[in-house]
């Protein structure tokens, strides 16, 4: 079991036919935030043989199902892996110019996380071994090819950094921090904008006012617009946006059907460079 199709794609990446998947979340209407479980979700999650949540307070009913029953077979958290040292990938180069807002330990969306996603597979290529030894070898071979692919998505992302050190962005959620930091890309949304709209309510007008005043003087390079949450606000700065012809950069929180993690991801990078001029 996973929370949502993210790690359910990556889980299919490392256990191929031997695993049977099954998410909680794949609808992209449905809010992982928001979620409110019923009795078959704590059926499922206890069940499983291994369960991939997001943790961080994402997918937060994962967590309270959990606490009323944990589990004693093993159980994988993205949240819990953040900032281990990845052999599979170098750290993130530090970028002249580059800067970010936004508090970095408190970014629950993981999966944009290249070194996370990495660290997550490792865990899941390990646990997958341990319930079925005789395919470990099989487990740990998929890991590896799936991180070369995650390898190749940073290298495309850096690429940006090497090119456009610094540029500023607008982003109407935080939902793609992490890539956004690791294309060395400066957001220059205010923290107040983005703590309303991740709370639901109204920004204070200041703020409003702040990124339309950043994108009429373009001076923001694109505006990094999650279609999944738009709200009469965010709306108003994607037309806003789109009548100034500065780049529009769809980020969502789950995949598009028929899509895996690479694709999906590949897809998020190349909106980035495309936006850039560099694609």
């Amino acid at each position: 079991m996973t929370s949502t199709n993210v790690w359910g794609s990556v889980v299919r990446e490392i256990g191929g036919d031997a695993v049977d998947v099954r998410p909680l979340i794949s609808d992209p209407v449905v809010n992982p935030h928001t979620y409110e479980s019923v009795p078959e979700d704590a059926a499922k999650i206890a069940e499983a043989d291994l369960l991939v949540f997001n943790g961080g307070g994402y997918d937060e009913f994962v967590e309270k199902i959990l606490a009323a029953a944990p589990r004693a077979n093993p159980t994988v958290e993205a949240s819990a892996l953040v900032g281990e040292p990845q052999q599979h990938m170098p750290e993130p180069q530090a970028v002249e110019g580059h800067g970010h807002s936004h508090d970095h330990s408190v970014n629950e969306h993981f999966w944009y996380d290249f070194h996370a996603v990495d660290a997550v597979a490792d865990r899941v290529a390990a646990d997958l071994g341990k319930l079925w030894p005789a395919r470990a070898q099989e487990f740990a071979a998929n890991a590896e090819r799936f991180h070369a692919g995650v390898r190749r998505l940073a290298d495309q992302a850096r690429q940006i950094a090497a090119a456009r050190p610094g540029t500023e962005v607008v982003a109407t959620e935080p939902v793609a921090f992490y890539l956004i930091e690791e294309s060395g890309l400066t957001d220059i949304t205010p923290d107040s904008f983005v703590d309303a709209v991740e709370a639901g309510n109204d920004p204070p007008a200041a703020a409003l006012a702040e990124i339309q005043d950043a994108l009429d003087a373009r001076r923001a390079s694109a505006l990094v617009f999650n279609p999944q949450t738009e709200g009469p606000v965010t709306a108003q700065l994607r037309v806003r946006a789109e009548q100034l012809g500065i780049p529009v950069v769809s980020m969502t929180e789950t995949l598009p059907a028929g899509q895996d993690y690479l694709q999906w991801m590949e897809g998020q990078v190349d909106s980035l460079r495309r936006a850039e001029g560099l694609a």
